[in-house]
């Protein structure tokens, strides 16, 4: 059995109730609630993989708004001792997924603004969200192979609020077409 995450319940808003070779968890929005629902659920039962779909924000004009798989994340709003950006004092710079894919960078904000954004890309990072990074990071706590599927619902920067929630609809249905394809559900 492979479990299907997403933050927000708005985000499964196109697939099915029941989708055959997974259960559901929404965790809520946020590193601390991502980390606390996936957490209770790998403790609880045993998957083959979890399967994480949700938006983001494309900070990377390059990238299409569309779905892209991610590669990797870190942490964007964490300092070390020394005052470095992205570097946490206990916990890896970078966790990866082990696929090829984008970066993306975590936070517990909304980021919605153009300054903001423009800190945080040159780090490499082609997306924001909020939950990614502890879910990569609480998966390989527990061993358990992870994918994340991350659907562009708008550019991160000023407006980006109400293009979010004009969007998620449409993501949502962009990221069940790629969970049909992936994995035949």
């Amino acid at each position: 059995m492979k479990l299907l995450v997403a933050a927000m319940a708005s985000e499964l808003a196109a697939f099915p109730e029941e989708l055959e070779g997974f259960d559901r968890l929404v965790t809520g929005e946020g590193k601390m609630q991502a980390v606390y629902a996936l957490t209770r659920a790998l403790g609880a039962r045993e998957y083959s993989e979890v399967v994480v779909v949700g938006t983001a924000g494309g900070i990377d004009a390059e990238l299409e708004a569309t779905v892209h798989e991610i590669g990797s994340a870190l942490q964007h709003d964490v300092f070390d001792l020394d005052g470095v950006a992205g570097q946490h004092v206990s916990l890896p710079a970078r966790v990866s997924t082990g696929r090829e894919g984008v970066l993306i960078a975590t936070g517990d904000s909304f980021v919605g603004d153009a300054g903001i954004t423009a800190v945080i890309r040159p780090s490499g990072a082609g997306l924001v969200d909020m939950e990614t990074y502890a879910y990569i990071w609480v998966a390989q706590q527990f061993g358990v192979p992870i994918r994340a599927f991350r659907a562009i619902s708008d550019r991160a920067e000023d407006g980006a609020l109400v293009d979010f929630r004009e969007a998620i609809a449409r993501c949502s249905v962009q990221l069940r077409e790629v969970i049909r394809r992936e994995y035949g559900v």
